[in-house]
């Protein structure tokens, strides 16, 4: 393996999204990757891609993820560029990757998972129970739209896009009272203490499936790139996300459908909670099941069935 090493002379090429958190995230894995194999930082590069989902008049349009094109909008370019050759490995948010993999490549793994939970954003009031009738509240996320609709059906959603900067930019600007963003994407960038945030419990708000987690793309033929990430791959977050991603497969896969769902280990056991919704707030159904952790696969598939069973033909009819 050492003399396949990537070197600062031929270094290995790690492709990201150009925003504040995926570099952060791209850094994390060039640190691991470099401490795993003794390897100095300039044994890589990291190369910005620009997607389509950071074109900043899309943003600016703030227009439902489902109706520009949904999660391949953050990896489309990318996974073009890795197909090709200009980069060795993609970093990704988790749960923004569909969950149909382009051919030729391997999603397999994964860095160790952070906070799974939401945060409320508002500089004024301390929590979702706080903000008064009729308040403005701004998401770019289906689910939150939905489960917010279900939890305080009195507010005013708006859309609201943009990286973790912009949306904040659009609180102080008065365009709503408050927001949400993911506790993991805050971490990394050490944001936390300084951003009007309140942690949400996956009680009051189940995240979204893979929130959280960072996942490593690469060519499905590169066995020299495979064997490196296979020193990086955290297997507790792997199994975690086996059964909330064949849940998520099982039930939609895009950006169309409100749906959460966590998967949580305790010894040799893996509890999963799932749930979807109607957009509207009007019909919330969920479920929570706990099994062995080599099921978790078949639990969140299972899971999948019981609530589309419970749904029946007209739940998601709006999609039409």
């Amino acid at each position: 393996m050492t003399k396949d090493l990537p070197t600062p002379d031929v270094p290995l090429k790690i492709g990201t999204r150009g925003s504040p958190l995926a570099l952060a995230q791209a850094h994390e894995t060039r640190q691991r990757l470099g401490a795993a194999f003794e390897l100095p930082p300039e044994a890589f590069e990291i190369v910005v891609i620009k997607t389509t989902g950071d074109d900043a008049a899309l943003i600016a349009k703030d227009k439902p993820l489902k109706d520009l094109g949904g999660k391949g909008l953050f990896t489309k370019e990318i996974e073009e560029q890795l197909l090709a050759g200009g980069i060795d490995i993609a970093v990704h948010s988790m749960k923004d990757m569909p969950v149909d993999q382009p051919a030729g490549l391997a999603l397999d793994c994964y860095l160790p998972r952070e906070d799974v939970r939401d945060a409320f954003i508002s500089p004024g009031f301390g929590g979702l129970a706080d903000l008064p009738e009729g308040a403005i509240v701004g998401t770019s996320s289906l689910r939150r739209r939905a489960q917010l609709k279900v939890a305080r059906p009195d507010l005013t959603v708006v859309e609201f896009r943009g990286n973790v900067q912009t949306r904040l930019r659009k609180l102080d600007d008065g365009v709503a009272s408050a927001t949400f963003l993911a506790m993991a994407g805050l971490t990394r960038l050490g944001m936390i203490g300084e951003v009007p945030a309140t942690a949400i419990s996956p009680e009051d708000m189940l995240p979204a499936v893979a929130q959280g987690a960072i996942g490593i793309e690469r060519r499905a033929d590169d066995t020299r790139v495979a064997a490196m990430l296979e020193g990086i791959h955290d297997p507790t977050t792997g199994q975690r996300l086996a059964a909330e991603r064949a849940f998520l497969a099982a039930l939609d896969g895009s950006c169309e459908t409100p749906i959460a769902g966590l998967a949580e280990l305790d010894g040799g056991n893996l509890r999963l909670r799932g749930e979807i919704l109607r957009p509207d707030g009007s019909e919330r159904l969920d479920d929570d099941v706990t099994g062995a952790i080599e099921d978790g696969a078949e639990i969140g598939r299972a899971m999948a069935a019981r609530l589309l069973a419970r749904a029946g033909d007209g739940f998601f009819d709006w999609r039409a």
